[in-house]
């Protein structure tokens, strides 16, 4: 999908001013192997990182590798990963991921996206974010709550679904680059133009920023 040059000038200005704030971006979730990002970030879907962060240590003292999830009593999974919310659904889905790992993929964490969306509970968001930080491989921009408010607040998107969002930014951004896209947006929305009260007056973008959705403006999306 090619994008007005405007637009793409208008992002990359966005990723260079990010750049600068974010020089080493991360993600906040703890993981050592492929395996734990991927859990963790499937436990990350509706709670914090921080909250993660806490359980991720007995989930993988309890049960360490994929092949001893594959293997775990689903109770006492929903029973350690609980305080991350939504805990039935999550402990099913990670113990069924970690079963078709097993079966198809001998125990390691597939490197496609075709691959890792036939797994239980991953879908391209979180595919995106374990193929980009654990293997480096940029088959998209993951897209989670913080990165749909700020493409749409800084004119980058007009949708609201999250694979459409997606497809809206990668093209204004260079393949190798969006992994860091991602990390920038979401940094950015939690410390900065957070979803209640926008630090405008501290923003390197406020001079850029349309406020899409904060006051009445154009999208430059739509030019």
């Amino acid at each position: 999908m090619t994008r007005p040059p405007k637009l793409i000038q208008h992002a990359q200005t966005i990723a260079q001013r990010l750049a600068k704030r974010y020089p080493a971006p991360q993600t906040e979730l703890t993981w050592t192997d492929p395996w734990e990002l991927l859990v963790a970030t499937i436990l990350s879907a509706q709670c914090t990182d921080a909250r993660v962060n806490m359980v991720t240590p007995q989930l993988f003292t309890t049960w360490p590798t994929v092949h001893d999830v594959a293997k775990a009593d689903l109770s006492a999974l929903e029973t350690t990963i609980h305080s991350t919310g939504f805990y039935r659904n999550k402990a099913k889905n990670i113990r069924e991921a970690a079963r078709r790992i097993v079966t198809m993929y001998q125990g390691q964490v597939p490197q496609t996206m075709q691959d890792m969306v036939t797994l239980a509970g991953v879908a391209r968001k979180t595919a995106n974010v374990v193929l980009s930080n654990a293997f480096g491989i940029h088959a998209g921009i993951a897209v989670d709550t913080h990165v749909k408010r700020i493409a749409f607040r800084l004119g980058l998107t007009k949708e609201t679904n999250p694979d459409k969002i997606e497809q809206d930014l990668m093209p204004l951004f260079l393949q190798q680059d969006w992994g860091k896209v991602n990390h920038y947006l979401v940094l950015f929305g939690r410390q900065v133009c957070t979803a209640r009260k926008p630090q405008c007056v501290i923003c390197e973008l406020e001079d850029i920023c349309p406020k899409y959705g904060l006051i009445p403006t154009t999208s430059i999306a739509s030019k």
